[in-house]
């Protein structure tokens, strides 16, 4: 077990900390219903999506099925590679965001599979995510001369999303600006095994 119980606490502790937030968001609000916390920049808005992250949608019942088989197949998979990168003893920040981003997938996959079912609203595989944190830190309209959108009202950051998703986008998002240092240490051991081929 050595190695492992960061990423499982960390997993854990996400996956405790999401479902709680849904749980009681969904037991104790109204969809649509909403409440400021900072102002108007930091609103907590029930809402639900039948699809991807930070509520884009993938349409249809059908559409709706396959995603949540896909997302299944995903975690399953990334919860191979956060198995293999551990017992290969790769760089703990990387197994953390991998850990991260296993425990957003899993606690939005709960809500896909489970929750239709748990809530009495559809069958297995057909519930809907519950997202929350809304932060829409800037409003305004865009100049005319932008193409397509020129004059239109604009809102950033305009997607609802929660836990989950951002435990999922800290992961990526990490693992993008570290990635030198997460993976210099596999590529030394080609390097000294070329220099060793040269020598010969």
């Amino acid at each position: 077990m050595k190695g492992y119980n960061k990423p499982i606490i960390a997993i854990l502790f996400i996956l405790v900390l999401d479902q709680a937030l849904k749980t009681w968001i969904k037991t104790n609000m109204y969809l649509g219903q909403e409440f400021n916390i900072l102002g108007n920049w930091f609103i907590i808005h029930f809402t639900e999506n039948n699809g991807m992250a930070f509520g884009m949608e993938f349409g249809g019942e059908l559409g709706k099925l396959a995603l949540s088989i896909f997302r299944i197949i995903a975690v399953g998979g990334i919860g191979y590679g956060l198995i293999h990168l551990i017992k290969n003893k790769y760089n703990r920040g990387l197994i953390m965001n991998v850990s991260f981003i296993f425990a957003g997938a899993l606690g939005n996959i709960i809500d896909s599979v489970f929750y239709g079912v748990m809530y009495k609203y559809e069958k297995v595989f057909h519930g809907r995510v519950v997202d929350m944190f809304y932060f829409p830190l800037i409003e305004g309209v865009l100049p005319s001369w932008v193409p397509f959108w020129g004059g239109e009202e604009f809102i950033f950051f305009r997607p609802i999303f929660n836990v989950a998703d951002a435990a999922i986008s800290i992961g990526v998002i990490f693992i993008l600006l570290y990635q030198k240092r997460y993976f210099k240490e596999e590529e030394k051991p080609e390097a000294s095994l070329n220099s060793e081929m040269v020598e010969e």
